[in-house]
């Protein structure tokens, strides 16, 4: 089922209920701390197809419309996925959801890279 994301009164975009869902969530944590972002999504071909970019901020406007009456279980690798995604200098990016069965050593691919390093392992700073 298809849900409405509306930015500002003036952008709507459908994305799919279960999406939608894990979306809200990584947006809202975000807005709820004060933190600005980009989020990025294709365009349908039929809008013309393309992407669009719109300025998250806690003072614009955001409507999470459902189709669908009941609440989607949320996955915490989607969540946690989205969520390093929406801290980085892209910003929050529609991905695929992540296969939480799957190994751990398959999670490591190149383009599925989601995991944050842990301070200890940071390389240290050149000294002079």
């Amino acid at each position: 089922m298809m849900g409405k994301f509306i930015y500002d009164g003036d952008v709507k975009v459908d994305f799919e209920d279960r999406l939608l869902a894990h979306l809200q969530a990584v947006i809202m944590a975000k807005v709820r701390r004060g933190e600005s972002f980009p989020f990025t999504w294709k365009d349908d071909i039929s809008t013309g197809g393309g992407r669009t970019t719109v300025y998250i901020h806690p003072n614009v406007s955001l409507v999470f419309k459902y189709h669908g009456s009941r609440t989607p279980q949320l996955s915490p690798a989607w969540l946690h996925a989205l969520t390093y995604n929406a801290n980085s200098g892209r910003g929050l990016y529609v991905i695929p959801e992540p296969d939480e069965f799957s190994p751990r050593e398959s999670l490591q691919r190149e383009e599925m890279v989601f995991r944050e390093v842990p301070n200890e392992q940071a390389p240290a700073p050149a000294r002079s």
